[in-house]
């Protein structure tokens, strides 16, 4: 392990020197095809560690109360639970087949993951550690997200371009939705009162309406320079103020600046190569993104629209969480 970490330190790619994050210390990178997390000091902006996990992680997120780190084992059709500060193991929960992308319950209970290889979400419960309820839904789900209010919960599918919404009190489906192609990840803004898919295929991102349950606006991407069939959204991030939006483009190699209230693009910051998914700093000033391609990760000064600092992480970056 030292020799490693001792490698780590030699790659680190310098950038400005990085502020300190409002209540994140740390920033967790699941690394798929290294089958680890990069565990990054956020005030530093230097790698602390790379955990051993299981078989192709991707989801990555900390449990509600940050007792606990969560990580996607797609290859092990698991979720592992681990210690945030050592990297141990605490539990392999039973997930379904093949998770990928899941969602923290927003009373902290459940975690609902989405299993890619047999169409359906699993709602795990936590405590007890088992599975409480599994929906099918459409083939070849990835993006999950439960509404704010706790009442809906959406899941994308890659395959037949939809978005099943889920009543929670029934968990019935009550809607299958139509996007444009291939619908990788979904988020809500904090009111709840509108819904970004991102539709990798379509190089677009869709804005729904919760209440109608309908598509309203269709965003479209132009990174200087790029060819549109190089435009892939995947994961999107608001900022905590709800005013921001970061969208990672994937094979743009970019992420776009998206001012919420008027859905305009500020403008893009070209990062590492294929950029996966990302996370916010908690005081809005910085996004730290998974480069899959070149298994890096950037950080960006969001209001000036730079890279400020580039960090070498495991094999093929995925996800990002924060933690303290």
């Amino acid at each position: 392990m030292e020799r490693k970490l001792k490698a780590f330190a030699a790659a680190l790619l310098l950038g400005t020197t990085l502020a300190p994050a409002a209540h994140a210390t740390r920033a967790y990178v699941s690394n798929e095809r290294s089958s680890t997390v990069t565990v990054i000091d956020v005030e530093k902006g230097t790698v602390e560690a790379e955990w051993p996990v299981g078989k192709r992680p991707r989801g990555i997120a900390m449990t509600r109360d940050g007792k606990a780190l969560l990580v996607a084992a797609s290859a092990d059709n698991a979720v592992e639970m681990r210690d945030p500060a050592t990297g141990a193991l605490i539990a392999a929960l039973p997930s379904g087949a093949d998770p990928e992308q899941f969602f923290p319950a927003y009373a902290g209970d459940l975690l609902f993951a989405a299993n890619e290889d047999n169409g359906a979400v699993t709602a795990i419960d936590l405590a007890n550690r088992k599975v409480a309820w599994q929906v099918s839904t459409g083939n070849e789900p990835e993006g999950v997200a439960q509404s704010p209010d706790g009442k809906w919960l959406l899941v994308t599918s890659e395959e037949d371009n939809t978005v099943a919404w889920i009543d929670l009190a029934t968990r019935q489906v009550v809607e299958e939705m139509d996007t444009n192609t291939r619908p990788r990840h979904i988020e809500f803004e904090s009111n709840g009162a509108k819904v970004w898919i991102a539709a990798e295929m379509a190089g677009t991102v869709q804005i729904a309406d919760t209440a109608s349950k309908a598509i309203e606006q269709t965003l479209t991407f132009a990174p200087p320079g790029v060819p549109a069939y190089k435009v892939m959204p995947c994961g999107i991030r608001f900022t905590a103020d709800g005013k921001t939006a970061i969208v990672a483009l994937g094979r743009a190699d970019s992420i776009a600046v998206v001012d919420v209230a008027t859905r305009k693009v500020r403008g893009y910051v070209k990062v590492g190569e294929r950029p996966w998914h990302l996370a916010i700093t908690p005081d809005g000033t910085r996004a730290i993104v998974a480069n899959g391609a070149n298994d890096t990760v950037s950080f960006v000064d969001i209001a000036a629209m730079t890279v400020t600092g580039t960090i070498k992480a495991g094999e093929g970056p995925w996800g990002v969480a924060l933690g303290r």
